[in-house]
């Protein structure tokens, strides 16, 4: 691992456990893990399941449209490595989907997405199960281990935030906040596809302008789709031509 790459997994480890701050939020924090993801270990895409009031897995955040498709096919059929990580508690890793016939249904879906290989992290602190990080490549790749080392360091470090969360806000208040943040989830995919349609842009462009203008405007992502389902978002996501500063 070079300098630099280290340096900046300090960074993100530094990011992921900054969960104590009052304006805390949970969905932008949970993306920004599926991105950091992405961004350190190398992988093609990432998608986290949580589980929600009723200890059943959701999915929560996906660093792709397509990444968010196969987590809801998981999850719809219940079969598939993120699903086995989640009930076993220990990381499944497939290098060549191609070359298991485990999960005939989720192999044939991934390809039609693009996947051809996947790599399940638990979401782990101890004996407890909160969830599953899954790593998607485009090609056949067999991760090494310090790669997967540092991914499941990075799982288990926002398991501790997040139960740390918990924690201090009290295991009801912060289950009530996540299964918020589940249901806000569907006002965000809204919004996504109407600004995708609004802009001419595809799902993940339009999630990006999303997010990039809840920064900047300092405002919350749920409250920023709701403006822009209703039709009340600011300017430079209500008409097609526009560009955030």
């Amino acid at each position: 691992m070079s300098e630099m790459t280290q340096v900046r997994l300090t960074e993100v480890f530094v990011e992921l456990t900054d969960t104590l701050v009052d304006d805390f939020d949970l969905l932008d924090f949970l993306h920004g893990l599926t991105e950091k993801c992405v961004e350190i270990l190398g992988v093609s895409a990432a998608g986290l399941l949580l589980t929600d009031e009723r200890d059943r897995l959701q999915l929560v955040a996906a660093s792709t449209e397509r990444t968010r498709l196969l987590e809801l096919f998981q999850l719809q059929t219940e079969q598939g490595p993120c699903m086995d990580c989640f009930r076993t508690g220990q990381p499944v890793s497939v290098a060549d989907l191609s070359a298991t016939d485990r999960w005939p249904h989720f192999t044939q879906a991934a390809a039609e997405v693009g996947f051809a290989s996947v790599h399940a992290l638990p979401m782990r602190l101890r004996t407890e199960v909160i969830g599953a990080l899954n790593l998607f490549h485009t090609e056949p790749c067999a991760l090494d281990e310090e790669t997967l080392r540092v991914g499941q360091a990075l799982a288990d470090v926002a398991t501790v935030g997040l139960l740390q969360q918990r924690a201090i806000q009290h295991r009801d208040n912060v289950t009530e906040q996540l299964q918020t943040a589940l249901n806000t989830r569907v006002l965000i995919e809204q919004a996504k596809g109407a600004l995708a349609e609004r802009l001419g842009l595809d799902v993940d462009d339009a999630f990006i302008r999303i997010r990039a203008e809840a920064r900047t405007r300092n405002v919350r992502l749920a409250d920023l789709a709701r403006d822009i389902v209703e039709g009340t978002a600011p300017a430079p996501l209500a008409a097609r031509g526009d560009v955030i500063d």
